[in-house]
């Protein structure tokens, strides 16, 4: 099956790049193009697609508030925000409306569709089972180790914050970095890195440079 995917951006020059990206991945098709928050609106109501890859920055409004219009139209539309907003609230506003991925220009071909053919691997999978079984739903979402319930205190929306973070910067992150790019405390930060390095999913080295206890630095496996 060939999934329809509708492209927002205001930038013209930035659509046909995305248009020509989207195209060169197997099993997607780009159905419509839409530069304002209206024509996107008319867009999804004409060419139903079944994703839509959407700016944050649009004329007048931010893209954010447009998923919730989206579904009005098509209830079971998924949205993938593509944006040079690097704002953590941003973010969390993307993952509370349920976005499937956020991907952080400047990106190349490459990243895109990796969270294309995730996202396609994620409906497949999805359709394939009538009841979802733990196991099932975590691979279908591509999460290992998680079977098990999060420590008290930490929250699912917030470690996949986390594990955005590290995705979209590639290298070595200290609990004060990732405090930072979160706008969490440096005490949550950790809490969640020592998490992920306990389910094998970061990798963890010490920083001797400063005086005092070393830094501890988390680098997401690949």
């Amino acid at each position: 099956m060939t999934l329809r995917v509708l492209v927002v951006d205001d930038d013209f020059m930035v659509a046909r790049v995305h248009t020509g990206f989207v195209t060169k991945v197997a099993g997607f098709e780009v159905c419509g193009v839409a530069h304002t928050a209206q024509e996107a609106l008319e867009k999804v109501e004409s060419t139903r697609p079944d994703l839509v890859l959407l700016d944050v920055h649009l004329p007048g409004v931010t893209g954010l508030d447009l998923i919730g219009p989206f579904r009005e139209i098509i209830p079971d539309l998924d949205v993938l925000v593509i944006t040079s907003e690097r704002e953590a609230e941003s973010v969390r506003k993307a993952l509370r409306a349920g976005a499937v991925h956020y991907l952080i220009k400047p990106f190349k071909f490459q990243a895109l569709q990796e969270r294309l053919e995730h996202y396609r691997r994620t409906r497949e999978s999805l359709a394939a089972i009538d009841e979802a079984e733990q196991d099932a739903v975590d691979k279908a979402f591509g999460v290992r180790g998680t079977a098990t319930r999060l420590p008290k205190g930490l929250s699912a929306e917030t470690l996949a914050m986390v594990e955005h973070q590290l995705r979209e910067n590639p290298g070595e992150t200290s609990a004060s970095t990732m405090a930072e790019r979160t706008g969490m405390s440096r005490s949550s930060a950790r809490r969640y890195l020592e998490y992920l390095s306990n389910v094998d999913r970061v990798t963890v080295s010490l920083d001797y440079g400063n005086v005092g206890r070393p830094e501890r630095l988390y680098r997401l496996e690949r």
